[in-house]
């Protein structure tokens, strides 16, 4: 793992695609706190993602008051419970108050979740206009792109991609239409056991509810083979082995890293089940 900041003589943070580290953690906004972010940072890790789309930057605020050089970003910010004159305010102030720390992720959530879901890709490009308006830099937002046609706009319009539930193989897919030099962060999720059993068990609700029943999520695994039949009551064994790393903590670390090695910059990862997630990290250092 490499820390998330470059720091000046000065102490300045630098920005740039390395700053974020090899590794971060995604964690839901409300369920990380102020002093696991800090135990966070001090572990190496190099950006954290705040997961749940939160109606404001509030959050993000709190993580970055408690830390002092971890980048933090959103994973994501929804277009439709957000104004995006009201988001570029926010980003302002935070890059006023912590230069250089904050990532916006910004993304179309899927029609299952939005009443009025209308024309996604024309409505992301909207609000893109209206960032580039108020001043949010394109190099400091990121789009949560699974498809091609999202994954060109962050190539055009954004510092890269932020893909959420994705197998290793989508990420050489978004690479291919991203191109070398653009930012790609997937997230994985993670059970430390070596039970197989034990965490397909864990891991399963996670990646069925609500998943497996959204359309954008279902589409896109079905570009990587994957049919209805995988899809299914629950997903099978090897599609949730596919999204959910388990075994030793060196068999993990192999699945993230196989990210790397189809060409991610980043990997954020997500612990799941009923435990510390601070020390279960702390594992994968």
């Amino acid at each position: 793992m490499t820390p998330g900041g470059m720091a000046s003589a000065s102490g300045e943070l630098h920005w740039s695609m390395t700053g974020f580290g090899t590794h971060g953690v995604w964690a839901g906004f409300s369920a990380i706190s102020p002093q696991q972010a800090h135990e966070i940072e001090e572990l190496g890790y190099g950006t954290i993602w705040l997961g749940g789309s939160p109606r404001s930057l509030s959050p993000a605020r709190k993580i970055l008051e408690a830390t002092s050089s971890i980048r933090v970003a959103t994973g994501i910010t929804s277009i439709w419970n957000t104004e995006a004159a009201e988001i570029a305010q926010q980003f302002t102030e935070l890059e006023t108050d912590f230069p250089g720390r904050f990532l916006l992720g910004i993304g179309v959530s899927h029609p299952e979740a939005i009443q009025e879901y209308k024309s996604p890709y024309d409505s992301l490009v909207a609000y893109l206009d209206v960032l580039d308006e108020t001043g949010v830099p394109a190099d400091r937002r990121v789009i949560a792109a699974l498809g091609p046609r999202m994954l060109r706009l962050a190539r055009d319009r954004a510092l890269g991609s932020h893909p959420y539930l994705v197998p290793a193989a989508h990420t050489e897919y978004a690479r291919e239409i991203l191109g070398p030099d653009k930012f790609l962060a997937p997230e994985h999720k993670v059970v430390l056991t070596e039970d197989a059993e034990l965490a397909r068990s864990v891991g399963r609700p996670y990646v069925d509810q609500p998943y497996l029943h959204l359309q954008n999520y279902t589409n896109n695994l079905k570009r990587f083979g994957y049919t209805d039949a995988d899809i299914a009551d629950g997903g099978t064994d090897a599609l949730i082995d596919a999204l959910v790393a388990h075994g030793s903590a060196e068999v993990v670390r192999e699945q993230l890293d196989s990210h790397l090695g189809q060409g991610a910059d980043h990997v954020a990862i997500q612990i799941l089940g009923d435990v510390d997630i601070v020390e279960e990290l702390a594992k994968l250092i």
